[in-house]
């Protein structure tokens, strides 16, 4: 088996890369990635992508169908992947989210690869109902991180191939400690948040709702999409029931396992419209071996571990490192990145596609 992870080196990709060669020892496994995060190391030792046979370089936006010579399995994780970074950039967002990965399924297609699983999100639900909702609910996306996975999810649709099974994953909100840990997410930042200065803020009334799925969990699922049978094009959303809580309840799930931690909601706060919560059920019929199994306490824990482990609580700056806007925002600022997310450093060429053949081996 040959399987290509596209957008490998960011939070996600790391144990998505290190589950898939535990479980398919002989594959060969590549990524493809724009390395914009990949300094954001969660600590010192081996970078993630030693257990790839081969890494490429490269942006999206140029992607090589080359690369898809051989290929079985494309995992499509690459994303502007939240919606501050969404609202400030988001020409590039639509430009990643959605139009490549159709260009790239479209590729994908005609090269012959039978499984493209695309991480989509339970954003695109957008607002609370009365219930939990499922595939067949009615979609509001509010942002436009949300607009631009439900758009691709409409085009994955309409591409019609006899071969290829397309899995469109709504995943939960990740959570979980990573080699390239990500901030910026709601129960991420309550851990370091509480760790760092034994306070956690939570700048809504704490009502909104949030599933949320540990990053091993989605690791599995990706397996079950780049495996399965069955339908050849799937909408699923990719969680568990036991994991909807409101933002109050992680806060307080937080402080319960870090003692002395103080929870303090803004009971003034506007409301805050995403928030929803969602049945994961048809999950548990089509992939009931692989389900998440991680609880929100061992998530908790893993975080817990893994910052201590690493002592980021004790580096005073460790919480604006891993934030991606932040990133972003410190490269644009210092010359090394153009305002539509290109690279523009002396090390790179000016020139887009100078990204295409650029690659290591393992």
């Amino acid at each position: 088996m040959h399987i290509l992870i596209i957008g490998n080196m960011g939070y996600i990709g790391p144990e998505v890369s290190q589950h898939l060669r535990r479980t398919f020892p002989d594959a060969h496994i590549s990524g493809y990635d724009t390395a914009l995060f990949a300094d954001r190391l969660t600590c010192e030792g081996p970078i993630p992508e030693i257990v790839l046979n081969k890494q490429y370089f490269g942006d999206v936006r140029y992607f090589p169908p080359s690369l898809l010579e051989g290929v079985d399995a494309v995992i499509y994780l690459a994303a502007i992947s939240n919606d501050p970074m969404g609202k400030k950039f988001g020409k590039v967002t639509d430009e990643v989210n959605r139009k490549s990965c159709i260009k790239i399924a479209q590729f994908s297609a005609i090269a012959g690869v039978t499984h493209f699983a695309f991480a989509s999100s339970c954003s695109v639900y957008g607002c609370a109902s009365d219930h939990p909702l499922t595939e067949y609910d009615v979609t509001n996306p509010l942002t436009v991180y949300a607009r631009s996975k439900i758009e691709a999810e409409i085009e994955l649709k309409e591409l019609h191939s006899d071969r290829m099974f397309i899995s469109c994953l709504r995943f939960a909100t990740a959570c979980g400690f990573s080699k390239r840990l990500r901030l910026d997410l709601v129960l991420n930042d309550f851990v370091a948040s509480a760790l760092q200065f034994r306070e956690i803020r939570v700048l809504s009334d704490g009502s909104p709702w949030r599933p949320l799925i540990d990053t091993r969990d989605m690791a599995r699922i990706f397996e079950w999409a780049i495996t399965r049978s069955g339908e050849k094009f799937v909408i699923v959303n990719a969680g568990s029931d036991e994991n909807n809580y409101t933002v109050k309840q992680l806060a307080e799930a937080v402080a319960s396992q870090i003692p002395g931690t103080q929870v303090d909601v803004n009971h003034d706060a506007p409301p805050d419209k995403r928030s929803y919560r969602v049945d994961f059920s048809y999950l548990s019929r089509i992939a009931k071996n692989y389900v998440p199994q991680i609880s929100l306490a061992h998530s908790i824990t893993s975080l817990i571990d893994g910052i201590t482990e690493c002592n980021l609580a004790q580096i005073p700056v460790f919480s604006a490192r891993l934030t991606r806007l932040n990133t972003l925002s410190d490269l644009i600022a210092t010359g090394k990145l153009g305002p539509e997310l290109y690279w523009s450093t002396k090390n790179v060429s000016q020139n887009k596609k100078s990204f295409e053949n650029v690659s290591y081996n393992q």
